[in-house]
């Protein structure tokens, strides 16, 4: 099957289109963008320039991909949207390019689905296998790790970030770091534990999830402080994979960390 473009379609000669790329009826895709080979880009979806897309994937109605930052700074710079492999992209959601003053770049990864109204902002980054639901809406420079789930209707306040494997209830504000493996809820977002049927689903072995309850406790629900519950976990558990990459996360946190929902506001850092 070779490239098929509808008749109402718009097509800048600027643009490069792999094989077996289909464009439906009405689609815009402008120049100095890349279609990879097999995807297809229904109808009435735009693709707007400095667009760069790898292969089989799927840009649904009404979609926007690529479009300006929505900052007040821009005056129409030369960034990039840059999406790998396999994604699915539903109705209406938008994904804009990046900021000079950020990345430079918006980056999506592969195998991601984003559903329908989600809005992704100049500079995030989404990794591998992430799941944007319905109506997410991510601010400049989100970072989602691989795995993440967001449930719909959830705001995500700028430069957070939300870790491998983390669980998002539907909702939810977030305005600060979710740590990968946790799950967090609630209008002013908190942790809720941890994301333990999503580990299991993914094949996390019990060691790991054992381990990193144990560290979850320590750090969220104990007396200690902050740094003295990372000390004491990094002493003992630090040997399993996992739980070495929550505690790298939490120390690397700028925002810093959601708290639990079952600590009170006089938790000490």
């Amino acid at each position: 099957m070779s490239t098929v473009i509808h008749p109402t379609a718009v097509v800048d000669p600027g643009a490069q289109l792999g094989e077996n790329v289909v464009v439906g009826p009405y689609a815009i895709i402008e120049a100095d963008t890349r279609i990879g080979d097999n995807t297809h880009i229904d109808a009435f979806a735009q693709i707007k320039r400095f667009t760069t897309m790898g292969s089989d994937n799927h840009i649904h109605s009404n979609s926007l991909v690529g479009g300006d930052p929505q900052d007040i700074k821009f005056k129409g710079a030369e960034t990039t949207l840059v999406m790998g492999d396999r994604n699915i992209i539903r109705e209406f959601t938008t994904i804009h390019r990046g900021t000079p003053g950020g990345r430079g770049e918006t980056r999506i990864g592969s195998d991601c689905m984003i559903m329908a109204y989600a809005h992704v902002a100049h500079d995030c980054r989404l990794s591998d296998h992430s799941i944007l639901t319905n109506c997410v809406m991510l601010a400049g420079h989100v970072d989602v790790g691989y795995h993440a789930v967001v449930g719909g209707m959830c705001g995500v306040h700028q430069f957070s970030r939300i870790g491998d494997y983390a669980f998002i209830g539907g909702m939810t504000g977030v305005t600060m770091d979710v740590p990968p493996y946790c799950m967090a809820a609630g209008t002013r977002g908190s942790l809720r534990g941890l994301n333990t049927i999503g580990l299991r689903r993914a094949g996390i072995s019990r060691e790991a999830i054992r381990g990193l309850k144990e560290a979850y406790m320590a750090i969220f629900r104990s007396e200690l402080t902050r740094q003295e519950a990372l000390s004491k976990v990094e002493a003992e558990e630090s040997e399993i994979p996992e739980v070495r990459h929550f505690l790298e996360f939490i120390r690397s946190s700028e925002r810093g960390c959601l708290s639990d929902v079952s600590r009170n506001a006089k938790h000490v850092d």
